[in-house]
C-alpha cells in the first residue's frame, strides 16, 4: 500500500514541530507539556549549535531486491511498487521475515518502517544485524507492540563475544503506526550508534581496554522479521496477541546498505580506513549529538541496563563511557 503521507509540508517538515504533534495521545497532560517545552528549547539549542559534523550520511533510496531477499513464509510478504515498498504479514498460522544477500564488517545500515497499527500486542518487529559464529556478535532493534492507545517500545540490544544482557528501553516521541520513519546503526571500529530519523538514541562504544568485546572481526548479515512474540513481548507476557485482529502488517520501504562487505570467513574490511563511516569525525558523537542524546534518555528512556542495580549489582564498564550513567 503507497503511503500518501507527505512530509514536504507542514509540521513534519521540520523534525522538532513533527515531535510537537506525534507525541503518543495516551500519555498523561503533564508529560506532554513538559515534553513540548523540552522539544522547544532542544529545538532553539539546535538551531544555535553551529555544524553538525558528524551526522551519518543520508541514506539512499534502493528496492529491496537489490540487498535483501525472503527467508521464510515468502507468501507473508507482499510488494510494492515495483519492490520500493514491501510488507511483512503476521497471522495465527506464521510471521515471517527477510535478510541480506550480503554479510558486512562495518557500514551504515538504514530501514524506514511502518509499525503495526491498532492493537499490536504481543507482536515483534525487529530490524537488527547479526553474526553467524558460536561467539555472537549482534545489533538490535525490536520494537514491542501494545494494546490500541499505548505507546510502542522500541528495545535496543548489543551482544558482543556470545554476551548479551544489554537492554535500553524507550518511548517514542511520535507515533511509528502512522507514517514511515527511519531507523538505523552506524557501526565501526571505534562505537555502535543507533538512530531514530537521524536523532541518536544510543551509543556502544569500543572498551576493549576496558575487557569488554566489541564486534570488529565478525561479518554480519542484516535481519528483519515480524513474529508473535506474546510469552514476552507486552508487559512481560500479560498481554497477549488478539488473534482476532489479524493479520498485522509491518511496512518497509529504504533499503540502504552502505557497508564493508565481506565472505563469512573475512576477519578484517579490505577498504579500512578508507569509507567515510570510518573517519575521524565518526569515532564519537559530536557536542549536538549528545545533547539530543541527552534528550532521549532524560525523557524517553523507560529502562537502562547500566541503572539496573537489582540485575546488575556492578555496573558494567562501558556504561560510563557511553554516558549512561
Amino acid at each position: 500500500m503507497e503511503d500518501k503521507s507527505d512530509t514536504t509540508k507542514g509540521p513534519a517538515a521540520h523534525p522538532f514541530l513533527h515531535m510537537l504533534t506525534t507525541l503518543p495521545q495516551s500519555l498523561p497532560l503533564g508529560t506532554k507539556m513538559a515534553s513540548y517545552l523540552w522539544v522547544l528549547s532542544l529545538g532553539l539549542l539546535f538551531m544555535v549549535s553551529g555544524a553538525r559534523g558528524a551526522a551519518p550520511r543520508k541514506p539512499i533510496d534502493v528496492p529491496f531486491g537489490r540487498n535483501y531477499v525472503p527467508t521464510w513464509a515468502f507468501d507473508h510478504i507482499k510488494s510494492y511498487n515495483g519492490g520500493s515498498e514491501i510488507q511483512l504479514v503476521l497471522d495465527k498460522y506464521t510471521g515471517t521475515g527477510f535478510q541480506s544477500k550480503g554479510s558486512y564488517l562495518f557500514g551504515h545500515f538504514s530501514m524506514q518502517i511502518k509499525m503495526v497499527p491498532g492493537d499490536s500486542a504481543g507482536t515483534v518487529t525487529a530490524f537488527y544485524l547479526s553474526s553467524q559464529n558460536s561467539e555472537h556478535d549482534e545489533i538490535d532493534f525490536e520494537f514491542l507492540g501494545n494494546r490500541s492507545g499505548q505507546p510502542y517500545i522500541l528495545q535496543t540490544n548489543v551482544f558482543t563475544g556470545g554476551k548479551g544482557d544489554r537492554e535500553q528501553r524507550i518511548y517514542l516521541w511520535f507515533d511509528p503506526t502512522k507514517a514511515f520513519h527511519s531507523y538505523s546503526v552506524l557501526w565501526n571500529t571505534f562505537l555502535i550508534l543507533f538512530l531514530v530519523d537521524d536523532v541518536p538514541i544510543r551509543v556502544f562504544k569500543n572498551s576493549k581496554d576496558l575487557g569488554v568485546k566489541f564486534p570488529f572481526d565478525q561479518p554480519m548479515k542484516i535481519y528483519s522479521s515480524l513474529w508473535n512474540a506474546d510469552d514476552w513481548a507486552t508487559r512481560g507476557g500479560l498481554e497477549k496477541t488478539d488473534w482476532s485482529k489479524a493479520p498485522f502488517v509491518a511496512s518497509y520501504k529504504s533499503f540502504h546498505v552502505d557497508g564493508c562487505e565481506a565472505s563469512v570467513e573475512a576477519k578484517f574490511c579490505a577498504t579500512q580506513g578508507k569509507r567515510w563511516w570510518d573517519q575521524r569525525e565518526f569515532q564519537d558523537l559530536d557536542s549536538l549529538q549528545y545533547r539530543r542524546l541527552a534528550w532521549v534518555r532524560q525523557k524517553y528512556t523507560i529502562y537502562n541496563y547500566c541503572t539496573d542495580r537489582v540485575r546488575y549489582p556492578t555496573m558494567s564498564p562501558e556504561c560510563k563511557r557511553d554516558r549512561d550513567a
